[in-house]
């Protein structure tokens, strides 16, 4: 989580961006719901890059970036900022640069240009800008377990250039902005209105997953002629339908993240794992490099997972930003997720959801005020009240939306106030004391503390005779679901054993 400060971001930007809606009320049950959704959300690999509404500074231009042109390089600063910046490794930078320069000369245009830049982020993600800018996380690279996994998806994503899907998706996406102005401004009939939406809709989201199979086909034909392994995006795609699996969902939830979506811009996981079976079995499968996993097991050795300390990480339901210095812990249950916008948390079982944001408040502005000011609607006035938590002013207030109620805080620490909005489809006495206690673990870090919290990194260790995965999950820096987790990141499926002698990645602090 970054702050609006570091973000450049004015006061009523931030508020603005971390508000859902422009509607505050639908913005307050928005922000529990976008909590629960983002924590239900499979990852995907192609994902386009989201557009951010905070105001960035003037760019610092790199020499590697004095090529781009002016509209590119704007595109590549949102980037950097949506996905925690560059993760500087020469060593993977190289191994990046390697692959890609491999499979450019076995594809179709071996004269097109491509940039490799991996980016600072647990997320697992990739996509590519119409002009050969290829991007990929760390929590891509670590979730791969050899080459022609991670060629596959440099592929796919070289894909996507050469059938100049950005420039048809653009064109896509403008017809059905004009089919929304004429719902709009002309159809007066609204169920007439809502069909037309609902086709303009399915159409665009139709082609884009044509475009995901077109890509996926192109990449492992491209894979397969650069000696690459075929299966690569089959081994690939199936750990990545494996991790979206730990992600917690709420139970009774209506979200199933295995299940086709025909609104969705990528085609649910199983269909794309049949798919590229289906491509991969037009290729013979290379012996000898077609994978090289020990290399690349050598490579991504000590590669941080999960969170970067900058901006904050998760321990459990623990969050703590040792730059800013401050920690709190979630209720009983929750699991958090950080991102660039926000803490947002999930009670298991459901029925609960938290949200932390930092916003900047005039210092002459007293925080119950604020909490009234606009910021929220339908707060209950009776429960506005100051307080002091840990030594630092804040304010609180209940609030009800249509299905969620509201706890809400503000916490002014040093020049920022941050934000918690605790979510409850039922507010009762029990849940108020819940979030109370919560929030009274908001706290300064001790020096110790902010020296002593290093992020989590991937150890490549070897299997000794007497190993086994619940064994060497148990030597997991993780708190949650530790066997399954070492199974996911190790692409090992529920019935695998481990092999003695070979290599496998575990997370060690």
């Amino acid at each position: 989580m970054t702050t609006a400060r570091e973000r450049g971001v004015t006061h009523g930007e931030a508020v603005a961006e971390l508000t859902p809606t422009g509607n505050a009320s639908r913005g307050l049950a928005a922000a529990a719901l976008v909590a629960a959704a983002l924590m239900l959300a499979a990852c995907t690999v192609a994902a386009p890059p989201v557009e951010t509404q905070a105001s960035l500074p003037p760019p610092t231009i790199k020499p590697a970036e004095a090529e781009m042109s002016p509209a590119t390089l704007r595109e590549h600063q949102r980037i950097l900022a949506a996905y925690g910046g560059v993760y500087n490794d020469p060593r993977l930078q190289s191994m990046l640069e390697q692959t890609v320069d491999r499979l450019v000369t076995a594809s179709e245009r071996p004269d097109v240009r491509y940039k490799v830049t991996m980016l600072n982020s647990q997320s697992i993600n990739a996509f590519a800008l119409p002009t050969g800018q290829l991007y990929v996380t760390r929590g891509l690279v670590a979730l791969a377990n050899d080459e022609s996994e991670l060629a596959s998806v440099l592929a796919h994503e070289m894909g996507h250039v050469l059938a100049r899907h950005a420039a048809i998706r653009e064109e896509q996406a403008r017809q059905a902005a004009l089919v929304n102005r004429v719902v709009t401004d002309v159809i007066s009939d609204p169920e007439v209105g809502a069909l037309a939406l609902a086709k303009s809709k399915l159409a665009l989201a139709g082609f884009s997953r044509a475009q995901e199979f077109e890509a996926d086909a192109i990449g492992i034909g491209v894979a397969a002629r650069a000696g690459y392994d075929p299966y690569g995006a089959v081994r690939f795609l199936t750990s990545m339908e494996h991790n979206s699996e730990l992600k917690p969902q709420q139970s009774g939830a209506p979200i199933n993240p295995r299940a086709p979506d025909f609104l969705s811009s990528h085609p649910a996981t199983p269909e794309r794992i049949s798919n590229a079976l289906a491509n991969a079995r037009q290729f013979n499968a290379p012996t000898g490099s077609g994978r090289d996993k020990v290399a690349y097991l050598a490579g991504i050795d000590g590669i941080v997972f999960g969170e970067d300390p900058s901006e904050g990480f998760v321990r459990g339901r623990r969050f703590l930003h040792p730059r800013l210095g401050f920690t709190f812990t979630a209720p009983e249950g929750f699991s958090l997720d950080n991102t660039a916008q926000a803490v947002l948390g999930v009670k298991h079982g459901g029925g609960q959801a938290l949200r932390l944001d930092v916003v900047r408040v005039p210092a002459e502005q007293k925080l119950a005020e604020y909490l009234t000011s606009g910021w929220i609607e339908h707060i209950d006035a009776a429960t506005v009240e100051e307080i002091t938590i840990n030594g630092f002013p804040g304010a609180t207030a209940a609030a009800k939306g249509d299905q969620w109620d509201f706890r809400l805080y503000a916490i002014r620490f040093g020049s920022d106030v941050y934000r918690f909005i605790f979510a409850a489809k039922h507010r009762s006495p029990d849940t108020d004391r819940t979030f109370r206690e919560s929030i009274g673990t908001f706290r300064r870090m001790s020096l110790a503390e902010i020296e002593d919290a290093k992020p989590l990194r991937l150890q490549v260790v070897t299997v000794a005779p007497s190993d086994t995965v619940e064994k060497l999950a148990n030597r997991m820096a993780v708190a949650d679901r530790p066997v399954e987790r070492f199974r996911v990141l190790n692409g090992l499926e529920p019935g695998d054993r481990l092999k003695s002698g070979s290599e496998v990645k575990i997370v060690v602090e």
